[in-house]
């Protein structure tokens, strides 16, 4: 557009913005189609934190820093789940519920494989983090930390081990919370957590 239009344009309609011979006005930007709200954007900066704390320390010392706030957010998630049951404390069984129900209520889609008094077998198909997680295994530490400090605090004892995760390029995840100390569980590789 020549220059003279334009500042005749801009005049007459200082509001209007000319690009690439189309007009955008400030109401029509909020109708722009951009994949962007609270939620991705949290997730987003999620995955950037991650992915810089390993490309700066590594991933071992990453998961460690995640595995704090994880730690810290599990207890906060115990201790609304056991006010909301009037309980001081959760069964087994409550805690495979409410690990399962968590999981749900963050978007991810966890459901049990398997459950004994010596572990519980989770499946996950959406990892609550969506696409953002791939490539970021130090962010499965938020999961093994939620779910082992709240079946230790519970229970006493536990172990994670995340045998399959979407972030690491599996279709979906696998985790086994071990609840008791067996053979299995002393061979397995995983993160330990015991009762404060």
């Amino acid at each position: 557009m020549p220059p003279l239009i334009y500042d005749q344009l801009l005049t007459f309609f200082p509001h209007i913005e000319i690009m690439n011979n189309s007009c955008v006005t400030d109401s029509s930007i909020h109708e722009l189609d951009i994949p962007l709200d609270r939620d991705v954007f949290l997730r987003t900066l999620i995955r950037e934190l991650s992915g810089t704390l390993q490309d700066v320390v590594g991933l071992e010392e990453a998961s460690g820093f995640i595995s704090v706030v994880g730690q810290t957010i599990g207890k906060q998630i115990d201790d609304a789940y056991k006010s909301a049951l009037q309980v001081s404390h959760l069964s087994r069984s409550q805690v495979a519920e409410v690990l399962v129900d968590l999981k749900k209520r963050i978007q991810g889609d966890f459901y049990i494989i398997e459950e004994s008094d010596e572990k519980i077998v989770f499946g996950n198909r959406v990892c609550p983090f969506a696409q953002k997680v791939i490539d970021r295994p130090s962010m499965c530490m938020m999961t093994s930390n939620v779910f082992g400090s709240i079946a230790a605090e519970n229970l006493g004892y536990a172990k994670v081990e995340l045998q399959e995760t979407i972030a690491e390029g599996a279709s979906g995840c696998r985790v086994v919370l071990y609840l008791q100390l067996t053979e299995e569980a002393e061979e397995a590789e995983g993160r330990e957590y015991f009762r404060a």
